[in-house]
């Protein structure tokens, strides 16, 4: 990662007598303070100013979604704490990021392994379709590991002004009264502790829970449950000869074999490749499914070696409650993870900046205390933006991937040009493609005519089967 080399914070020593330090609500320094870039904001409020200090605010996770909601806070003048375990997390994640996240988030093009501008869609009969014919010559999909892209974001927020504290979240005290602030329980980690960690304790006025399918911040305010897949991954670092195959190439497959709900994929990175899929209904078969997408690309990866084997859970819809009090949920904590696609990089990094935006207009650049109508209005902003894309994407979901017959009718489609440029205006951009009305209607008529198709078949095979 060239292109910061930035020391952060990580942790806090304790001092008291039982090895706990409490971080309490005190002025912080002068050269702190210096540190924040300013955004100005002019607002009308009722709530009442913070005095001798800040606003303070903890971010719960280090992912994209809480490195970009880190930067922002410190960015508009707010004291922010981020809280992150694990410093060099490798997430099981495809990796792959719109074009449009590249200039939105500024990233620097060194952390982008590879630029996809070809893709293979494979049905569950090995028919290859190919995608990107419709790229313009300045447009890829980026391919980035999550430990590289996850730094870069957390060290970009320390650049800012936000303290990163490497440490375990465990639990939250909630407030009793809107002046009471929340306490925040955690294991603290640096290299004079070792591995045991001392638990500390961290007073702040608002909280951004970034931390995972597996929130402790949204249990913390009984957010509620919700599905999740079970995503699973290998890297494989292939021979140079297969390797070049993949440079600008990925291939996602369909079909029963490899996922009944969702895809296999294998997705180029720096020197190897991403190998991986996921599914909801059959979480214990998912080292089965594993070995089926292995098999359907063993003649393009032969001769490779699995390097890392990771698996990790993925929301497949927003959680029930998504904000309580001073408390918002970003990224996968809040469920923001796509059906069809399975994207969430680009939406947990748009909800954290989105969040904090929020936390920054509503405190007038930290000068007052922020309340639950201000965090609120992250929420409708987002829902407003991105509401119909997930309802899209859900529908497309049971309609293609509920059996082979439609999958196969899935990738047929897949063949359309307009198709394709509907798909990758819409997924490069984030932004509801406008269409063409006339082959929008091509399109309907030829999408109703697969699905007869599908339908007839899959009729027939369980004649067959019977």
């Amino acid at each position: 990662m060239a292109s910061l080399a930035l020391k952060t914070f990580v942790g806090l020593r304790g001092a008291s007598p039982e090895n706990r330090q409490l971080i309490s609500l005190s002025r912080p320094s002068s050269t702190q303070l210096a540190t924040h870039r300013r955004l100005r904001v002019i607002a009308g409020k009722s709530s009442p100013k913070v005095t001798g200090r800040n606003l303070r605010v903890a971010v719960v996770g280090g992912g994209p979604a809480g490195g970009s909601a880190a930067e922002t806070l410190a960015k508009g003048g707010i004291e922010v704490f981020l809280i992150e375990r694990k410093l060099d997390n490798c997430k099981p994640c495809g990796g792959a990021i719109p074009l449009c996240m590249v200039g939105e988030f500024d990233l620097p093009l060194d952390i982008i392994d590879r630029r996809v501008t070809k893709m293979k869609m494979i049905s569950p009969s090995n028919v290859a379709v190919d995608i990107g014919r419709t790229l313009k010559p300045h447009e890829y999909i980026g391919m980035v590991r999550r430990e590289i892209l996850d730094a870069y974001l957390r060290d970009r927020a320390a650049a800012s002004g936000a303290t990163i504290l490497n440490g375990l979240f465990l639990k939250m005290d909630l407030p009793r009264s809107r002046d009471e602030p929340y306490v925040l329980h955690y294991t603290g980690y640096d290299q004079k502790v070792g591995g045991a960690g001392e638990r500390r304790t961290l007073e702040v006025d608002a909280v951004i829970g970034a931390d995972g399918a597996n929130s402790r911040v949204a249990k913390s305010i009984n957010a509620g449950d919700y599905e999740y897949a079970i995503a699973f991954q290998e890297r494989i670092r292939i021979p140079d000869d297969k390797m070049r195959y993949y440079e600008d190439l990925a291939e996602m497959y369909v079909g029963d074999d490899v996922s009944p709900d969702f895809y296999g994929w294998v997705f180029p990175k720096c020197d190897h490749v991403a190998v991986g899929t996921g599914t909801v209904t059959n979480k214990g078969d998912i080292k089965k499914l594993q070995t089926a997408t292995r098999l359907r690309a063993r003649d393009k990866i032969l001769g490779g070696k699995i390097i890392r084997v990771e698996a990790h859970p993925i929301p497949e819809h927003p959680r029930p409650r998504r904000l309580s009090g001073r408390v918002a949920l970003v990224g996968d904590a809040a469920g923001y993870v796509t059906k069809c696609s399975g994207e969430g990089i680009y939406f947990a990094a748009k909800s954290g900046r989105m969040c904090a935006e929020a936390v920054v207009e509503g405190s007038e650049n930290g000068k007052r205390m922020v309340e639950e109508e201000d965090l609120r209005k992250y929420l409708e902003r987002w829902d407003k933006t991105y509401w119909p894309t997930y309802k899209v994407l859900d529908v497309l979901q049971k309609l293609f991937y509920r059996s082979n017959p439609a999958r196969e009718a899935f990738v047929e489609m897949c063949a359309d040009e307009y198709v394709q440029k509907m798909t990758f205006d819409s997924y490069l951009y984030k932004r509801v493609a406008p269409g063409n009305p006339l082959e929008d209607l091509k399109l309907a008529v030829n999408t109703i005519g697969s699905l007869v198709r599908a339908t007839a078949l899959r009729r027939e095979m369980e004649k067959l089967s019977v």
